[in-house]
């Protein structure tokens, strides 16, 4: 499986992005897809999934309300859209992909692509 995430830049305070992860290879319709993001020291957290079975999404409390998660099964893309975007999302994103949703959540076992930078401030 490959993952390629790309869509980072600059924003200011209050802004608003998508990210986008092409997903190519063995990557069957039961498995999940998800966000991740590294801020300048600190570990990498998960941020969102997607099960490709079901749509059912997954979100951590600090981006529910600001961030979406969606797919176009056409292209094989992934998307992550950020609003109201603040100082403390800035980050390097990744997205990647596992057979199991908590194992995706946990890091275990992922397929990781190239994280693309976020960069929030005025």
């Amino acid at each position: 499986v490959q993952l390629q995430a790309s869509g980072g830049g600059w924003v200011q305070p209050g802004g608003s992005l998508r990210l986008s992860c092409g997903v190519s290879g063995r990557i069957a319709s039961s498995d999940a897809v998800g966000w991740f993001r590294q801020a300048p020291g600190k570990e990498r957290e998960f941020l969102v999934a997607l099960l490709l079975s079901t749509g059912d999404t997954a979100y951590v409390d600090s981006v529910k309300d600001r961030f979406t998660i969606s797919r176009d099964n056409a292209k094989n893309t992934v998307y992550l859209q950020m609003n109201s975007l603040e100082p403390e999302d800035t980050a390097a994103y990744y997205c990647a992909a596992n057979t199991n949703r908590v194992l995706l959540a946990t890091q275990q076992g992922n397929y990781w692509g190239r994280g693309t930078l976020v960069t929030v401030s005025s």
